[in-house]
């Protein structure tokens, strides 16, 4: 679904007007585009490692205080907002959805590391400390192959994967188990159906007959593998796209709930605060207070 929140395009930040991919050191991208700390969306895929510096920033209104060597991810569509404290330096990639659509055999592949499933709580990650120098160099080599000409985008790409496949791997080892890879495939394809059509399909059994099972096996399915019935994950997409747009003051709160599909602006505000706890006007003065620091 895409909606008029503010967006950014790779275009507007990169210094070389790349449309598929921009690389920049953190601190100078940051020097040029001090007025990005408002909530906003991207169109594209967006990654920070944080070499020094301190402060917090948000994803999808989960807050995460900086560290060193921590790296966060965010798909096309998250928001985010950011307050940073001292001295930052680190390194910046924006890419495209389609930067890998050619290069890589299976389009979703980026899908199955478990940094880029649209979940903040995964999002960010401290690199383990034995490949933290290999992750710092290989985004340092991403920083030369800026201004290069043949090959420069395969090469960008091969290095991107190779850091996406080193933090993945640690990850698991971490856990001591392949998180996410061997996620059910049909829980994968009710999640990406769930952020298809959630505007206008609301019902469990509507997606159940979408992925040919009956509704009681997708909730147990869903119960297994999420902790949450088909309903609640229905119902927590719903939630998350309301305070996207919540953020915006250009909107009323009758034209966001006209735009999810509601009937009207009342059963909008019992939904939203059944679901967070809050009406939708305290939800907006509690965020413009304070937008970042939890």
């Amino acid at each position: 679904m895409q909606t008029t929140f503010p967006r950014l395009d790779i275009g507007p930040l990169s210094e070389y007007k790349e449309n598929d991919v921009m690389i920049s050191r953190f601190e100078d991208y940051l020097a040029e585009h001090q007025n990005l700390v408002f909530p906003h969306r991207h169109g594209f895929y967006h990654l920070v490692l944080f070499t020094k510096g301190g402060g917090f920033y948000t994803i999808d209104f989960n807050h995460f205080e900086v560290n060193p060597l921590q790296i966060y991810f965010m798909t096309p569509g998250q928001v985010h907002s950011w307050h940073f404290e001292g001295e930052m330096e680190g390194f910046v990639v924006n890419f495209s959805e389609a930067f890998f659509r050619s290069f890589l055999l299976k389009p979703d592949y980026l899908e199955s590391f478990s940094f880029f499933d649209g979940d903040s709580n995964n999002s960010v990650i401290t690199v383990p400390y034995d490949i933290q120098k290999n992750v710092v160099g290989l985004f340092e080599d991403l920083l030369l192959q800026v201004k290069k000409a043949k090959f420069r985008e395969d090469i960008i790409r091969v290095l991107l994967l190779h850091i996406f496949l080193l933090l993945e791997q640690g990850q698991a080892q971490e856990k001591k188990q392949e998180v996410k890879n061997q996620q059910n495939p049909l829980i994968k394809n009710f999640q990406k159906l769930v952020e298809k059509n959630f505007i206008k399909i609301r019902q469990p059994g509507e997606y159940a007959e979408m992925l040919h099972v009956t509704p009681n096996h997708l909730n147990a399915l869903s119960k297994e593998h999420l902790s949450l019935q088909a309903g609640a994950v229905i119902r927590n997409r719903i939630a998350l796209e309301a305070k996207r747009l919540l953020i915006n003051l250009d909107f009323t709160v009758s034209e966001i709930a006209y735009k999810l599909n509601f009937n009207d602006n009342s059963y909008f505000s019992r939904f939203f605060k059944k679901e967070t706890g809050m009406t939708p006007e305290a939800f907006r003065a509690e965020s413009a207070n304070h937008s970042v620091k939890p």
